[in-house]
């Protein structure tokens, strides 16, 4: 026990510790813990030398998982998140003289924005779309309805440029080059990392330098109390508009150095909701003005997900198996008065991944990944409106990663990675059950090499990087598209003058591009085989203070303040060509963004039984297009881009209730290139407000949850023609045994 209890001490220090050095001293030290199991945790090995009373030497090896490393904020608080592989409940006290720390650094330069922990719990959540709202610089496209397509662009540079992680590797669409959000539940979501640039941790795959933005998206991991082998969870929430979702968690502990977890869920919803559409004239009469209901914004869906982790000597390992399948109706654009609604959607997506990371020596260490995915969308459009399309797309994609970390001074570390990854798509026509006869059947070789290295010295991080990508392109028939080589260098850099103050000064120069989609290579009509790949150059510089206070009324207080300048070139656009309005993507588009981006957060704790909290989070956006001098846009916002939006959570506790309010606000903007009056759309803000009782009955924990979503019941389209529900409700409950 006196082990345990020695190894939480040492984890304690480690955290006050990180970003300070390797090794952390302390003496005469008295505290006590007061641990429970909730959270990310630590897998630890430890050595224990104990001379005598007077003097315990400990050497602690930590491999922590990812998602904790990156969420540290080195405050006793976050004790309680890394429990498991050390054993149960803890209740005690301990006297240690001397203690020694060895570890691995965390050379965390950009801070990224992250969701996690209570205040996740707190806000009114269905989707990861939902989550990324309160996200500072990010644009949601949300098509509407619960079943509604739900995209990210961050910093106005396009969708295609955003790479999103599900538990460390990438969620591929080699079609389109985006990911639809909202099909990913919080149901077992513990963290949502933003990062602008790329992720400050130089371990890591080659793929994972590669993006303008990054998602990190990281599900539960099992954690147990002290004298359990299973936890059982299960679930059900009831709301507006059908809405009926059930789920349940099974964890087992498998031995000392395994676990095991499934999680399955099931949702439902007829999505029919009164909505508004109003629309004028260029004259600014009105020309329809009627309240109708949605139709066609139906859902039924089903996500099943599993996992296995282990603990090596040295490292750690983990298997995730993924499978998503969904009948969803598509809620066309209401244009003119006239309501679409004869598209429907069945999709499959699934994954097995694998994960495993070693910690060779003292001066090297290696991980490796593997992922397989198969990924199935039927589409069915028979609205007699439009051509009637009745296709399937099947896409395969399998991905291998391997990297390497050196340390040869502790302030020193080198990295080299190598990824591949095979993509391909077929394409059917679900009618008659035969390949479509002018598809090209498109595969694709990608081969990522990056070269790393990370320096921290005299309060200066560094962190710079250079990534190559060669890709093969291959088809069965038609043009073949040229193979690519490129090169995407990046540099970071901050410096903390006065440590005492928690203030840093951060800045950041990053090359990156994006190679064409199979959509737009090869989609019938308008694909072109002759697309080069869409290039952003990067600019960014930002100041970070961060402060906490172990007592006192105010506990914590941050702001976080970035300015930054892109320019995506060589972008790819959809241009007409010739008679009878006929389009082909084209390497055309040269947009110029500057921002602004603010985020404050503060906790207040006036009583030991009652907390508050605040974060305010606002943005300033200019993306004008510079592509050509002679269109009537030329200089003008791009669409759907506002220049000022922001976001508010407030958030009150006494003991097992709380009050949570959140508040989005998006500013105006213009839905088309050109921003003349008739392309102008109005802001749109929403106020939320949810109350949660979370406790226990005996044994079993229980967490009771009501929801009021677009509390003053606002008409608005995220996107023009797409109107969004109205007030409405959802009730849930959780219970834990």
């Amino acid at each position: 026990m006196r082990k345990i209890y020695t190894a939480l001490f040492v984890l304690l220090n480690l955290l006050v510790g990180l970003g300070r050095g390797y090794a952390v001293s302390c003496g005469g030290y008295q505290k006590t813990f007061n641990v429970r199991q909730e959270g990310k945790p630590v897998i630890l090995e430890t050595a224990l030398v104990a001379n005598n009373r007077d003097s315990l030497e400990k050497r602690t090896y930590a491999e922590v998982d990812s998602t904790f490393r990156h969420g540290i904020e080195g405050t006793e608080s976050r004790l309680h998140s890394v429990v498991q592989a050390i054993g149960g409940d803890i209740d005690t006290s301990l006297s240690i003289e001397g203690v020694r720390v060895v570890g691995h650094r965390i050379r965390e330069i950009i801070t990224p924005q992250r969701l996690e922990g209570a205040t996740l719990k707190r806000l009114n959540m269905l989707s990861v779309a939902d989550a990324l709202r309160f996200f500072s610089g990010v644009q949601i496209k949300d098509y509407g309805g619960i079943g509604g397509l739900k995209t990210i662009n961050i910093r106005s540079m396009g969708s295609e440029h955003v790479g999103v992680y599900y538990d460390g590797l990438q969620l591929g669409n080699a079609q389109n080059g985006q990911v639809d959000l909202g099909k990913y539940s919080m149901d077992n979501v513990e963290v949502i990392s933003l990062y602008n640039g790329q992720k400050s941790e130089i371990f890591q795959g080659a793929k994972d330098f590669g993006a303008a933005g990054t998602i990190y998206i990281e599900t539960r991991r099992p954690h147990f109390e002290k004298g359990k082998s299973t936890n059982f969870r299960v679930g059900a929430k009831v709301g507006s508009f059908g809405l009926l979702n059930f789920s349940t968690l099974v964890e087992h502990k498998l031995g000392s150095r395994i676990s095991a977890s499934m999680n399955a869920e099931w949702t439902h919803a007829h999505g029919h909701y009164r909505f508004r559409y109003k629309r004028r004239n260029i004259d600014w009469s009105i020309a329809y003005d009627t309240t109708a209901i949605r139709q066609n914004s139906d859902v039924n869906a089903i996500r099943v997900e599993g996992g296995v982790y282990g603990i090596l000597p040295g490292g750690n390992w983990k298997v995730r198996l993924y499978h998503y399948s969904s009948e969803r109706g598509l809620p066309g654009a209401i244009v003119n008065n006239v309501w679409r609604r004869g598209e429907r959607m069945w999709d499959r997506n699934s994954f097995i991944q694998g994960f495993i990371r070693s910690d060779v020596t003292g001066w090297y260490r290696v991980q490796a990944s593997v992922k397989y995915a198969y990924d199935f969308l039927h589409y069915v459009n028979k609205d007699q409106r439009m051509l009637q399309v009745d296709n399937s797309y099947r896409q395969q994609e399998a991905y291998g990663s391997v990297a390497n970390l050196f340390v040869p001074f502790e302030w020193w570390e080198l990295s080299l990675s190598y990824d591949f990854q095979w993509n391909t798509l077929v394409n059917r026509n679900e009618s008659s059950d035969l390949p479509m006869y002018d598809f090209p059947f498109p595969t694709r070789y990608s081969n990522y090499v990056s070269a790393a290295t990370a320096f921290e010295k005299w309060g200066v991080k560094l962190q710079a990087s250079v990534l190559g990508v060669f890709v093969l392109n291959r088809v069965k028939q038609y043009f073949q598209p040229a193979d690519r080589l490129d090169w995407t260098p990046a540099v970071f850099l901050s410096y903390m003058p006065w440590e005492a103050l928690g203030l840093s000064l951060r800045a950041f120069w990053k090359h990156s591009l994006r190679m064409p989609t199979f959509n737009d290579l090869y989609y019938t009509e308008i694909g072109n085989t002759r697309l080069e790949p869409e290039y952003v150059q990067q600019y960014d510089v930002g100041i970070d203070w961060r402060k906490e206070w172990e007592r006192g009324v105010v506990r914590r207080v941050t702001f976080t303040t970035d300015a930054y300048y892109n320019e995506v070139t060589n972008k790819i656009v959809a241009y007409p060509k010739g008679q009878q309005f006929r389009w082909t993507m084209i390497n055309l588009g040269f947009v110029k963004i500057k921002g602004i981006d603010a985020i404050g957060e503060i906790a207040v704790v006036p009583w030991d039984v009652l907390t508050f909290m605040g974060k305010l989070q606002y943005t300033f956006q200019d993306a004008r297009d510079w592509t050509n001098p002679k269109d009537a846009f030329y200089g003008h916002q791009i669409p759907y881009i506002a220049w000022h939006s922001g976001s508010a959570i407030f958030g009150a506790s006494w003991r097992a209730w709380s009050l949570n309010y959140s508040f989005i606000y998006v500013g105006e903007r213009f839905n088309q290139q050109e921003n003349i009056i008739y392309n102008y759309t109005q802001p749109w803000y929403t106020h939320d407000l949810s109350l949660v009782w979370d406790g226990r009955i005996k044994r079993v924990g229980l967490r009771l949850m009501v929801e009021v979503c677009n509390l003053l019941g606002q008409d608005y389209d995220v996107i023009l023609n797409y109107p969004m529900p109205k007030t409405n409700f959802r009730i849930s409950v959780n219970a834990t045994f």
